[in-house]
């Protein structure tokens, strides 16, 4: 079993917050003055794992910045003078009370990092400090069970697929170090964040007082637990749901292991969280899923017989519930078993590398399992329906491996989409997307395109393959002319009957309106 951490929790103090706050306010301690006083490619190296390049950029600078860049973002031990100019209202002894630091007479050791953090959502740009505990290359070491992460690619792929919508209560389930809780109060007039691990829950206070944000309870708890009862418009989770072998010798790390078998995590969330939504409320996670073998045969029979992860995902959502996951990436159990080997610390030059891997392959071996996917999953109970309304739940599930953005926007869109169709179906009249764009492929001396394409420039960024017919009519979607009209020129212009045309166009003309090619 990996080690706790030889440190104290930090203690949350708001005055104490509020000091600190002053001086890293004060030296300017953001990401942009940093990246330009240890240079942009100093700085991505630094997301990589690499200090020594900034390390040499900012040798002989013993000024503040300098001193709280070594001291906070790489988590280096620095003189106590220094320190104490750099903070001059929270003071060496404020840091060591709030228990980022401990220092003796000479020298000041940090025992968290803290680092400025970006963001960006519908009200702007913005910027947090965000305080986590001491990461691999400050600790030069493996991570203890009860780490504390910063802001990681999980984090940041959470807050960017999170639906823009303005909110009476959230929930941050499993907060971490708190960055969605703080994201998502923003733009809600409270937020529960809760977590089983009270390391954390200190971590996220702390962050909160840190930057000024007054509307968050933290509770301490596993899973729905401490909000037994409750009900909120919008739950967010980056849950542990990383799949770890319960074996002997395996390490369980807090922010990333849940400690049931398999994806039951993720399984236990889905089936849940529908009884603590409100009418209209989202649930949004990150999350693995499985892919099986439903039985022991040859690989090429089991691969026709496979269980696909995300159809063991839709069979846990309750049939009352809407559901659009989307897995970004699927791996091989080998590839997997290596990814969170690594991730904890341990890489194929440990002598504990190879038991550990064939823990991880035993574990998958058992259930058959042969792949996992990673994704993003949004759960939502609708609003009541009207009398008599046979509205069927949104049942969404693809796989989406090319880049997306927005796609937080893109997600609240798609949902706009379906109740409009689901609840009237097409609109009068269409407008082709701002982001639309038309390829035409041709062979070489020939008029006519083999191939059409339409590209999204956003959002999913999906690519669609249309006939000259659908093309046209999404050409003529300009809002002025409707739906009827223009399919009825297309029947003239292509001499086609109207009704057959129709049948043919129409479950298409839906289908571009729920990807956002159209709008109603």
């Amino acid at each position: 079993m990996t080690a706790v951490s030889d440190s104290a929790p930090p203690t949350p103090d708001p005055l104490l917050c509020a000091a600190l706050a002053a001086d890293l306010d004060s030296a300017d301690f953001r990401s942009e003055p940093l990246r330009r006083l240890w240079g942009e490619e100093a700085d991505d190296a630094l997301a990589r794992g690499l200090r020594e390049p900034i390390l040499r950029a900012i040798t002989g600078d013993d000024g503040v910045l300098a001193t709280l860049g070594r001291l906070f973002v790489l988590g280096m031990p620095q003189p106590r003078e220094a320190v104490a100019t750099a903070l001059a209202h929270v003071g060496v002894d404020g840091i060591e009370s709030l228990g980022l630091a401990v220092a003796d007479r000479d020298s000041v050791r940090p025992t968290a990092l803290l680092r400025p953090q970006s963001f960006v959502d519908a009200d702007g740009i913005g910027e947090w400090w965000i305080a986590s505990d001491l990461d691999e290359v400050a600790l030069d070491g493996p991570l203890p069970a009860d780490h504390v992460l910063g802001v990681g690619g999980a984090s940041r792929t959470l807050a960017e697929i999170v639906t823009p919508i303005e909110v009476d209560r959230a929930l941050d389930l499993g907060t971490g170090c708190g960055i969605q809780a703080l994201l998502i109060a923003r733009h809600a007039a409270s937020v529960v964040a809760t977590d089983i691990s009270v390391r954390a829950l200190a971590f996220a206070e702390l962050n909160a007082l840190l930057n000024g944000v007054r509307n968050i309870e933290f509770r301490l708890g596993s899973m729905f637990q401490p909000v037994e009862g409750e009900a909120f418009d919008l739950i967010v989770s980056n849950p542990p749901f990383v799949i770890t072998p319960r074996a002997e010798g395996v390490p369980e790390y807090e922010y990333r292991d849940g400690g049931l078998v398999g994806d039951a995590l993720v399984e236990k969330f889905v089936r849940s969280v529908a009884a603590y939504l409100t009418a209209g409320g989202i649930a949004q996670l990150l999350g693995n899923w499985e892919s099986r073998a439903s039985s022991a045969r040859l690989p090429e029979q089991a691969k026709r017989d496979d269980e696909r992860g995300l159809d063991r995902l839709a069979s846990w959502v309750p049939d009352d519930i809407d559901l659009w996951a989307i897995q970004r990436e699927e791996l091989s159990p080998l590839g997997y078993a290596e990814l969170w080997i690594r991730d904890g610390g341990t890489t194929p030059r440990d002598a504990a590398f190879t038991p550990l891997l064939s823990a991880w392959l035993d574990d998958f071996a058992v259930r058959g399992v042969t792949a996992v996917g990673f994704g993003y999953v949004l759960l939502r109970r609708p609003r009541s329906s009207s009398a008599g309304s046979t509205r069927a739940p949104l049942r969404r599930t693809e796989r989406m491996p090319q880049p997306v953005s927005n796609v937080g926007g893109a997600l609240r869109q798609g949902l706009a989409a379906h109740d409009l169709i689901a609840e009237g179906g097409l609109p009068d009249t269409l407008i082709t997307a701002a982001d639309v764009t038309e390829a035409r492929h041709l062979l070489p001396g020939n008029d006519d395109p083999s191939v059409i394409e339409l590209r999204q420039g956003g959002g999913f960024g999906r690519t669609v393959a249309v006939d000259p017919a659908l093309a046209a009519f999404v050409g003529a979607c300009d809002g002025e002319l409707t739906v009827v009209q223009i399919v009825s020129a297309l029947a003239d212009l292509f001499e086609v009957p109207l009704a057959d045309l129709w049948a043919d166009i129409e479950p298409r003309i839906r289908q571009l309106v729920l990807d956002g090619f159209l709008l109603g």
